[in-house]
């Protein structure tokens, strides 16, 4: 008499799943870094080019009220006229296409401050705290250059250690 061996289960054995899981969390171990740096990278030039939009937005401003807006009045100052009505006729902004101050790639405000404290140039200093939402760290991203000497407009670098804004005192 013959046995028929057909009995087994055309299905998939344990063994076979946990040699397909091992192989499929060794690939997102390899993979998952990259997506996740590919990211972070993304962030900080997302920021850096909201800082270079509002550095042209201030540019604008600087060009009908012939200064640019002080600490206390902020980026706010490019979306809502000045109070003072001899200096509201100068105003031509909205400066900025939407209607909200942007912030950062992680939901942080921007923080501004004019006249600078920071660089050489005449021109407001506008920070990001960077990832860890700290001002004063490796991570900032700033819109002047950290121990600028001569310094040139438009010029970003992600920060070192530098003199606190007003605004974080």
């Amino acid at each position: 008499m013959r046995t028929n061996r057909k009995r087994y289960a055309s299905g998939l054995t344990l063994l076979e799943l946990m040699i397909v899981l091992v192989i499929l969390v060794g690939l997102i171990a390899l993979v998952g870094p990259r997506l996740l740096g590919t990211q972070a990278k993304a962030d900080i030039k997302n920021t850096r080019t909201q800082i270079g939009n509002l550095e042209s937005a201030l540019k604008l401003y600087a060009v009908d009220m012939r200064t640019f807006p002080n600490t206390e009045d902020g980026l706010k100052s490019l979306l809502q006229p000045p109070e003072d009505e001899r200096k509201a006729k100068s105003w031509q902004g909205p400066y900025l296409d939407d209607e909200v101050i942007p912030r950062d790639a992680w939901d942080n405000e921007f923080l501004y401050e004019y006249p600078p404290t920071n660089g050489k140039r005449d021109f407001p200093n506008v920070a990001s705290a960077g990832p860890d939402g700290e001002m004063n760290t490796a991570d900032d991203i700033i819109n002047w250059r950290a121990g600028q000497e001569g310094g040139s407009d438009g010029e970003t670098d992600q920060g070192s250690p530098r003199e606190p804004m007003p605004s974080e005192k």
